[in-house]
């Protein structure tokens, strides 16, 4: 077994069907902390703002007496628009990141808005976007990252996500190639990727140097294959269990891993769960196991 010694492995507040900053579906926010740290995760990320104390000075103390430590914030933003959207994207980052940063974090995920509604599958745009579309979201995501790399020193990773813009090989591929390496790299989901018609390992070798953050995630091909078929939009398909726990659906995660430890760098890898909405009890004896089975190859 190769032991995967620049992988840093953690888990998020999305592994404990936590999608939103308040919902009574979800757990509270100490339960989470209790049960990642019980799971045996040093690492995590804020998730939704606002689900995680937005006070430094308390969340430190709440992390810390846990042994758990930040590795990025998460935001949601719709850079396609254009500079009309900037002043509140902006404020929105602006608050991720600042917390981010004082939780000692490196880095932001930043997904890009949904063509669909999460919840109703109303669709809200048209899921292709024109070619003056993709050089606003290649631009002012550049601008993005700058601001928030001189602002915050925190490093941009976009998240390709189902039922956005950037979501299969082809516009992931376009993405990167329209963007400078310098400013922005990736955050690569391998269940949403996967979800997507991607292969994981293959964009990894192909575009290493632009993989900059990992979130893992598997895919259980039956129910995607249903959902896919009666297009089903993302939300609805998590509440079906397109994602499963590993390592029961695909990708493989050993190849995954294996192809980032030949990187040669230093990599994040957070493990994220999609299983909103959930029985509270469920997701404990999940990370429990997912992070024995990230153990058994090499992580």
């Amino acid at each position: 077994m190769t032991t995967l010694s620049r992988i840093r492995i953690g888990s998020a507040p999305d592994s404990w069907g936590v999608w939103f900053p308040e919902d009574p579906r979800q757990v509270p926010w100490r339960r989470f902390l209790d049960e990642v740290a019980e799971s045996g995760y040093e690492w995590i990320e804020l998730g939704p703002y606002g689900y995680l104390p937005t006070d430094p000075a308390v969340l430190t103390d709440e992390t810390a007496r846990r042994g758990l430590k930040v590795s990025a914030g998460t935001v949601f933003t719709g850079l396609h628009h254009g500079p009309a959207v900037w002043d509140r994207t902006w404020a929105h980052v602006a608050d991720n990141a600042a917390l981010a940063q004082a939780m000692g974090a490196e880095h932001l995920v930043v997904i890009p808005s949904f063509w669909r509604d999460d919840k109703t599958g109303e669709v809200l745009e048209d899921r292709v976007l024109t070619p003056a579309q993709w050089r606003e979201l290649t631009t002012q995501t550049e601008r993005l990252a700058h601001e928030v790399r001189e602002r915050y020193g925190l490093r941009v990773v976009v998240h390709p996500h189902a039922d956005t813009h950037i979501d299969s090989e082809e516009n992931v591929t376009r993405f990167l190639d329209a963007t400078d390496p310098d400013l922005v790299s990736l955050c690569l989901d391998t269940g949403h990727y996967a979800y997507c018609g991607g292969d994981s390992v293959e964009l990894i070798e192909t575009y290493g140097e632009r993989i900059g953050y990992l979130h893992l995630k598997q895919v259980d091909p039956v129910v995607l294959a249903e959902v896919r078929a009666d297009e089903v939009p993302f939300g609805p398909a998590v509440a079906r269990g397109v994602m499963c726990e590993p390592p029961a659906g695909v990708p493989a995660l050993e190849p995954v891993l294996a192809a980032a430890q030949k990187l040669g760098v230093e990599l994040f890898a957070i493990v994220e769960q999609d299983m909103y909405p959930c029985d509270p009890g469920k997701p404990l004896p999940v990370a429990r196991r997912t992070r024995s089975f990230l153990r058994s190859c090499g992580a």
